[in-house]
């Protein structure tokens, strides 16, 4: 991933914060014909250890072996920035368009499980990692064993050993602040979850 130093970020406990708050990947492999294939999958990032599953029935865990190379991506908010609102663009002119987001590449090895004790610990912390923060929480202790065993044999456990961590967040840290005022202002004038969540990190308020 490109990275310009001023969109870097290099905090481990930002860039783990950052995949927790999103809590979804988009894995990307590559098969024996060579093209890349993606699914979005929920994900825990323990450690140095990414931990999936996918449906048995997609065909992206029969193309790729143990021990292969894997990107996980993961997308924060995101939303267009228009030149129009920058105080800049009075001035001089030499505005343009872009794009505020933030994203974490984490490339890794993948290794498939089958086991169903495996599979049980593995949905049972993913579940119990988004459901941690509702009043009504859910677990798996609350199915019938018997249908749990039944879902269990129609998915695929996938571990990626980490190798690479990437991150960045571009939030036009290479803007004036008047020019950030702008955007902030512009992305809460125009409404919509994603730009308030890009106006909210701009504003630094979480």
């Amino acid at each position: 991933m490109y990275v310009p130093h001023f969109n870097a970020l290099d905090d481990e406990s930002e860039i783990r914060a950052l995949v927790a708050a999103v809590g979804t990947a988009d894995l990307v492999t590559v098969g024996a014909d060579g093209f890349p294939v993606a699914t979005l999958l929920p994900v825990l990032w323990e450690d140095g250890t990414l931990v999936m599953h996918l449906a048995r029935a997609n065909p992206q865990w029969r193309a790729v072996a143990d021990g292969a190379p894997a990107l996980a991506v993961v997308t924060g908010p995101d939303a267009y920035v228009s030149p129009a609102w920058y105080p800049s663009k009075d001035e001089h002119g030499r505005v343009v368009p872009t794009w505020n987001y933030s994203q974490v590449h984490l490339t890794a090895w993948l290794t498939a499980h089958h086991d169903p004790a495996w599979l049980l610990d593995a949905v049972t912390r993913l579940s119990n990692r988004h459901e941690e923060h509702r009043t009504d929480r859910w677990s798996v202790d609350d199915a019938p064993s018997p249908y749990v065993a039944k879902q269990l044999k129609a998915i695929v456990g996938l571990e990626l050993a980490v190798e690479r961590v990437e991150a960045k967040v571009k939030l036009s840290q290479n803007r004036s602040e008047a020019d950030r005022a702008g955007v902030v202002a512009g992305l809460r004038a125009e409404g919509g979850a994603a730009g308030a969540a890009v106006a909210r990190q701009m504003a630094n308020e979480g």
